[in-house]
């Protein structure tokens, strides 16, 4: 895919990609706990943070799955945070009103945010274009809805794509599916695809490997706790980084395990870009900010008067800061060796002057 290799994608007018810092995107999810005001309040939250957009996943009960019982239709009770429960109960719960949309987006947009979100099926799809939404996200489940990406890849928007669970083969079919629709530009997202994901899962050596798989500008939907996975990612190449988000871990979203906390949300918006600042180039030897170091370097100077005539020796020769004699390899060359005219303490030792 190399002639297709995209170095740079925009959304809203944002520029995202490895030239530019990390761009952070603050996902709400069913972290609302079906209150329209605490769903404000986090989005004041994020754009308090300093970060740059907010997702919202667009979905009923009915649109994502049917009321049925049954093993297919429950988690596993050992999962850790929602044991046992019926997937339609839980999409109930943790669903954004569809009425909601409107009254997010037109805040988070008042507070300079990019609002955009992941549909589920086609009338979502339907929906976000009425509230003219500036990309697509598609989430890692849907990944083999093809259909779904084709939908949202046609209508021109930037389309977001996160991998949690899929083979290099099904990535690849998306991928296919969306850039045949119309998808000019593209980012991947490695993901794990558990709530909460461990660390040592997240293989993000993955991340140079996914980028040239797909040809896509590349970042992460992290899941893991705290901030370091998604700071590793962007020393890895990731330009995205998506994380959960709520007012209060404490409150019971049911998202809130595993989400960021509004002083953790600012402090990975200002980590991440002073991570992708520390990149820099591929380059071996002195900075430009380290010239006045350069000037402290240890070197050979006179430590004693001393008259022509006299040895050097270790009394009256030292290596010592400042730079300006000779390097202190130089040392075994001098020693012995007698001054040629007189020299007070401080002057750095040359070759002319033993």
């Amino acid at each position: 895919m190399e002639e297709g290799r995209q170095r740079m994608i925009s959304i809203a007018g944002r520029a995202i990609g490895a030239d530019q810092p990390p761009f952070v995107i603050a996902e709400m999810s069913g972290n609302h706990n079906g209150r329209l005001e605490q769903a404000l309040a986090i989005v004041d939250a994020v754009a308090d943070s300093g970060a740059h957009a907010l997702k919202l996943q667009t979905y009923r009960p009915d649109t994502i799955t049917v009321d049925a019982d049954g093993p297919a239709f429950r988690l596993a009770d050992e999962h850790e945070l929602w044991g046992g429960e019926r997937l339609y109960q839980l999409y109930e719960r943790a669903h954004t009103p569809w009425e909601w949309h409107e009254p997010i987006f037109a805040k988070a947009r008042r507070r300079g945010l990019i609002p955009f979100s992941s549909p589920f099926d086609p009338t979502a799809v339907e929906l976000l274009e009425s509230l003219d939404a500036p990309a697509y996200k598609i989430a890692s489940s849907e990944i083999v809805d093809l259909p779904l990406i084709r939908l949202a890849a046609a209508t021109g928007k930037p389309l977001i794509l996160s991998t949690g669970m899929a083979s290099i083969g099904e990535i690849h079919a998306a991928v296919a599916a969306a850039r045949d629709a119309g998808c000019a530009q593209l980012a991947v997202l490695t993901c794990t695809a558990t709530y909460p994901a461990a660390p040592t899962e997240s293989n993000l050596r993955s991340l140079p490997l996914l980028a040239g798989l797909t040809g896509a500008v590349v970042g992460i939907s992290d899941h893991t706790p705290g901030l370091g996975a998604a700071l590793a990612a962007v020393a890895l190449g990731a330009c995205l980084i998506e994380k959960h988000v709520t007012v209060d871990r404490g409150d019971g979203g049911v998202d809130s395990a595993f989400s960021l906390e509004p002083t953790e949300l600012a402090a990975l918006v200002v980590e991440s870009e002073r991570a992708w600042q520390s990149l820099g180039s591929a380059v071996i030897g002195p900075r430009a900010s380290e010239s006045e170091g350069l000037r402290f370097r240890r070197s050979l100077y006179v430590v004693r008067d001393v008259r022509a005539g006299e040895p050097v020796t270790e009394q009256n020769v030292r290596s010592i800061r400042p730079a300006g004699g000779l390097p202190p390899a130089a040392a075994a060359q001098v020693m012995g060796r007698r001054f040629a005219r007189d020299a007070t303490v401080g002057t750095p030792l040359t070759w002319d002057l033993v």
